[in-house]
């Protein structure tokens, strides 16, 4: 594999160590900014060709009552304890959104208006994971669909996007920008968002899938008391972090795994500690990016 100038495998972006960075200012002097990605899902009866559907799933067979239903469940039943938590907190979340979902559930797509939530593109559905089995063309062709069935469901077009499973290609970053997308949020390596520069300057979004929800309860089976504990210590540490330079820090929440009734209540221990730290600034992936496209930066 070649090496590219820049120390990298790819010239998505170049190496830069946080250290040998300008000093990253936020709103008020807050030391860390804060998003909660809440993800509004649907599966498909059936895996369209060319895609995958979440690998962990591939031991289940298809039209598969038990995933399509934990899915739906979410949209039914769960996704309005974790809309209860929010409104309480006053939390102003940035909503993940499958096209598909947005299509068959707009009194959730209300009701995330009303609340004046983000609404960010998130493909077609579970089951339509980018992979490199698709050609330029047909990716392309996903991509610039599932944007306009999100814009013409929501009736505002979406500022980023979330690649389901963190799906991508070597070409997603740049398809993105060409269609218009201001940021992505499919890459997990830094504590703060940064320009892809050659991929035509979109902005990548940190996704921190160390303390995503699925990641942690769903893959690794972390038993449930212990998820405030490790959440909670991130977020102490990227506090602490950014007394010397802004940090950013993301929780990825997916309604029919963490608003199960006997897991809601670690979710709120989550969020009680989060939004009682001085210095923070809540706020949507979007008015990060529109920060951070301001220029808001001085010298260390």
């Amino acid at each position: 594999m070649a090496v590219h100038q820049n120390g990298m495998e790819h010239a998505l972006y170049p190496y830069s160590p946080l250290r040998e960075r300008p000093k990253l200012i936020w709103p008020k002097g807050a030391r860390l900014a804060v998003c909660f990605n809440l993800f509004f899902e649907n599966m498909l009866h059936e895996t369209p060709e060319g895609f995958i559907r979440d690998g962990r799933w591939k031991e289940r067979f298809a039209a598969d009552p038990r995933l399509y239903t934990w899915y739906d469940y979410g949209n039914r039943v769960a996704i309005f304890r974790i809309m209860d938590l929010f409104d309480r907190h006053r939390i102003k979340a940035t909503v993940a959104a499958n096209a598909s979902a947005c299509e068959r559930f707009p009194y959730l797509v209300e009701a995330f208006r009303k609340r004046g939530w983000e609404i960010a593109a998130h493909g077609i559905a579970v089951n339509t994971v980018i992979t490199g089995k698709l050609s330029e063309e047909k990716e392309r062709a996903f991509l610039s669909d599932s944007i306009e069935r999100v814009t013409r469901a929501t009736g505002e077009r979406p500022a980023g996007w979330f690649g389901q499973d963190n799906g991508e290609t070597t070409r997603t970053p740049s398809l993105l920008a060409e269609l218009g997308m201001q940021y992505l949020s499919d890459w997990s390596n830094d504590d703060q968002p940064y320009p892809m520069t050659g991929a035509g300057g979109i902005m990548s979004v940190p996704n921190a899938i160390e303390w995503d929800d699925m990641r942690m309860l769903w893959d690794r089976r972390l038993q449930m008391p212990r998820y405030p504990q490790i959440v909670g210590d991130a977020i102490t540490q990227l506090h602490e972090d950014g007394s010397t330079t802004g940090r950013f820090f993301s929780l990825n929440l997916h309604p029919w795994l963490i608003g199960a009734p006997h897991r809601i209540k670690y979710l709120e221990e989550v969020v009680e500690r989060l939004m009682s730290l001085p210095d923070i600034w809540q706020t949507s992936t979007r008015d990060v990016v529109r920060h951070m496209n301001g220029d808001r930066l001085t010298a260390l």
